[in-house]
């Protein structure tokens, strides 16, 4: 059988994501609200429609990401472990005269994530997202019954894999993640994930600033992808250097045996952040992926 992280790559592999929030809004005034408080046009989704999103502060910094899918009475907000609560506690502070109720149901519902080249083929005929947690192909189940759809994915040809393999095809292909890649600091912009923004959508929680730098042109670092020519990936926070002068900073890196060396996560700076810009890792060479 092979490894969940072969699975990944060239097969199908079932994640256990169930520690990841979850978070039902309901109420006639859900859509409008959401809408005030992302990045992405939350209005326009039609039931069995999901979208990737911000949430911002007034300073536009990243207070959270979320995947939000819209079912025929309320939303789902899938969100990191990490920043459930925060989330939870965000939205519920502009809940004022609005008709809005949120509730967590994490505890109540499982998140399985099917990824691979052969995800699709394996699907049982039940309701799933097109949500990929690694970069692969990818399918997002939310259910109550997580042994059963378990049994039905082992029993189809899926593979488990763990969080590591999962983490190390997610470096490979270059995915970021909240919390270890993007942080309460980090502007819209500099993640790269363009999807996760709107531009015609009208006014939001800091969308000022995310306009302001749409307006400017640029920011001046990029969270990129790089490939290090080591075996031992860097520790994170490890600098990054062009010509001597510190460019940069590592966010996380692991060791890719398909590659054969260490694929990573930085914020470079402009103009140091292009692909196949040579960079230098501790005393190891490095370059900016395409």
């Amino acid at each position: 059988m092979p490894s969940g992280y072969q699975a990944l790559r060239s097969g199908a592999a079932w994640l256990d994501l169930s520690a990841r929030g979850k978070i039902y809004v309901t109420g006639e005034d859900r859509a409008r609200l959401l809408h005030a408080m992302t990045t992405n046009h939350i209005q326009q989704l039609n039931p069995g429609e999901h979208c990737y999103a911000f949430f911002l502060n007034a300073q536009g910094r990243i207070l959270a990401d979320a995947h939000i899918l819209c079912l025929p009475d309320r939303f789902l907000l899938d969100t990191e472990p990490e920043t459930r609560a925060s989330l939870f506690q965000h939205l519920d502070k502009y809940i004022i005269a609005d008709d809005v109720t949120l509730e967590d149901v994490t505890d109540r519902l499982s998140t399985i994530s099917v990824e691979g080249p052969q995800a699709e083929a394996l699907l049982p005929p039940m309701e799933h997202a097109r949500i990929s947690s690694t970069g692969q192909p990818g399918f997002r189940i939310f259910t109550p019954a997580k042994a059963d759809l378990v049994r039905q994915l082992e029993a189809a040809g899926a593979v488990a894999a763990s969080a590591q393999e999962a983490r190390l095809v997610r470096l490979e292909n270059g995915v970021p993640r909240y919390g270890e890649d993007i942080f309460e600091n980090t502007l819209p912009q500099e993640t790269q994930l363009h999807h996760a923004l709107h531009f015609q959508k009208g006014c939001y929680l800091g969308q000022e600033i995310v306009e302001r730098i749409r307006s400017r042109g640029h920011v001046n670092r990029l969270l990129v992808s790089l490939t290090i020519e080591a075996q031992e990936p860097p520790e994170k926070g490890t600098s990054l250097t062009a010509d001597g002068k510190p460019v940069g900073e590592i966010t996380s890196a692991a060791f890719s045996p398909a590659l054969g060396k260490v694929v990573a996560l930085a914020y470079v700076r402009v103009p140091h952040n292009k692909p196949g810009t040579p960079l230098a890792a501790g005393a190891s060479s490095a370059s900016v992926r395409g």
